[in-house]
């Protein structure tokens, strides 16, 4: 083989390795179908609505939000705009343990009456606080309007809509729990207190990770390609 084929197949594996390594998944998101159970004013209630779930990094921490893809309620009279407020609750499992308070903006447009209270999109931050894999599963519904609360509850023990691979301020992974980290607007018991002492952000796991090792692959492609063409100069040297 002569010597520029081996220099092509060399640069060409290194580039393919960078790029393999780089591309590596940082997340696991899935639709699930959450049969909530309502208590309202004027009685029981319930749907089954498929619901979603994002996180995407956001400085210390990541935004959630929570997506409702059918609507959970009703109610006997028209909701007129602005009338109604819902709020949700979002479960933390695995590597940290509590809950996240996400929230989202009055109805739009006016819900006519006995029709589906279709939930707009609620969303709160999470910082956090320890490291592994922390997954995110929809809790309690909370839908207010004129003057009255309607809770949902969730009946059918769903599975998490999320999964994230964080790193922590503090770096440790042994589980522990918290309450709540910081949401949207108001908390369900506390802050995570995102930030580590010495003012430094957290890194996120796969993402970082993902983009050190494609450095370090660049860094090997040049390396790999410098000791290639120094291995052909001197074949140069040598047969001539």
């Amino acid at each position: 083989m002569s010597n520029q084929k081996r220099t092509t197949l060399a640069l060409a594996a290194a580039l393919a390795g960078s790029i393999v390594v780089a591309g590596a998944p940082a997340a696991h998101a899935e639709v699930v179908d959450v049969n909530y159970q309502c208590v309202t004013p004027i009685g029981p209630k319930g749907a089954v609505s498929p619901i979603d779930i994002k996180g995407v990094k956001s400085g210390a921490g990541y935004k959630l939000t929570m997506s409702f893809q059918k609507g959970v309620s009703s109610s006997p009279v028209e909701l007129g705009k602005g009338a109604m407020n819902p709020s949700a609750v979002i479960e933390l499992g695995g590597a940290e343990q509590g809950k996240i308070q996400v929230t989202g903006p009055a109805n739009s447009e006016a819900i006519p009456a006995n029709t589906p209270i279709k939930i707009s999109d609620l969303s709160g931050t999470y910082t956090p606080k320890k490291s592994g894999k922390v997954t995110f599963t929809a809790g309690v519904l909370t839908i207010k309007a004129l003057g009255t609360t309607t809770t949902c509850t969730p009946k059918n023990s769903p599975g998490p809509s999320l999964e994230l691979d964080v790193q922590g301020a503090g770096g440790s992974s042994d589980g522990g729990s918290t309450d709540g980290g910081s949401t949207g607007g108001a908390s369900t018991g506390g802050s995570t207190g995102g930030a580590s002492g010495g003012g430094e952000l957290p890194r996120t796991g796969p993402l970082d990770s993902a983009a050190a090792l494609g450095t370090l692959g660049g860094t090997v492609l040049l390396s790999g390609a410098a000791g290639v063409l120094w291995l052909t100069r001197r074949g140069q040297r040598a047969t001539g």
